[in-house]
């Protein structure tokens, strides 16, 4: 079985390299990018991760959500989501930087050893909360994606080099839509997250929790401002910026922070 997931993972770390291979001469020299080749390796890449995932977190003894493997889980969310987005939108400043965090998780799920294992069975309402979790998180780190794709493009218009000549790199306002529509997506997936974590985890808020509790609704609240400025005060350039990593850090501290103490550095 561990030849299987290490082959898994080393086809699908190649596959990723293939795809970041077939973008990074488009953005560098201005050429044309083959987006179906792109779009194909991308697809088998995002399977085979897919595969690996199955057999890394299916337990007979539960299900392995290990930090390795939810980090793993939420680079596979991410890079389906884009890569799904990449046949309308042009993505390839944030592909290669997705696909590489992919490969940096997939192979660390595989071979450093981390175990956290956790029953579903007859927890429908558990499965929901951490399912709402995941997408919540995914889509808020995309959102961090497009913050710093976006402050990157007006960087360089303000230094006044031409992007137009570019015709990999998206228009800067046509970055900014999608990134309040897809911030506004996780900030209603992020209070759903803490409504049914309040609802149905009673130990939501025991002492060892509430850092998380806590953290979570610092981050909510800085989306929620951010929302607000934006749609009502016009806010633009460096505060979103900041703000939108602040509440992806914030988040990640939430989830990550105690468990990579504990299954990591303990371990």
């Amino acid at each position: 079985m561990r030849t299987m997931e290490h082959l898994l993972s080393i086809i699908a770390a190649l596959l990723y390299c293939s795809a970041i291979s077939m973008i990074i001469p488009g953005l560098v020299q201005s050429t044309g990018i083959k987006i179906k080749l792109v779009f194909v390796l991308a697809a088998l890449a995002i399977t085979t991760h897919g595969w690996l995932l199955s057999d890394l977190i299916l337990n007979p003894y539960g299900q392995n959500f290990s930090i390795l493997n939810v980090a793993s889980l939420i680079s596979f969310i991410v890079c389906l989501t884009l890569s799904l987005a990449m046949l309308k939108t042009r993505l390839w400043f944030l592909l290669p930087v997705v696909y590489s965090f992919a490969v940096i998780n997939l192979l660390a799920a595989t071979f450093l050893p981390s175990t956290f294992l956790t029953h579903f069975d007859g927890k429908v309402e558990l499965l929901l909360h951490i399912t709402i979790a995941l997408f919540a998180y995914s889509t808020l780190s995309i959102g961090a994606l497009y913050a710093l794709q976006l402050a990157w493009l007006d960087h360089k218009l303000k230094a006044k080099k031409a992007l137009t000549i570019n015709p990999n790199l998206p228009p800067l306002m046509m970055v900014e839509r999608h990134l309040f529509k897809i911030i506004l997506i996780g900030t209603l997936l992020l209070t759903a997250t803490l409504l049914t974590g309040a609802i149905y985890i009673k130990e939501m808020f025991d002492p060892e929790n509430a850092h998380k509790a806590v953290l979570s609704f610092i981050a909510w609240a800085l989306y929620c401002i951010l929302l607000w400025g934006h749609y009502r005060q016009g806010w633009r350039g460096k505060k979103v910026l900041w703000l939108s990593i602040s509440g992806t850090t914030l988040l990640t501290l939430a989830y990550f922070g105690s468990r990579f103490v504990r299954e990591i550095i303990l371990n």
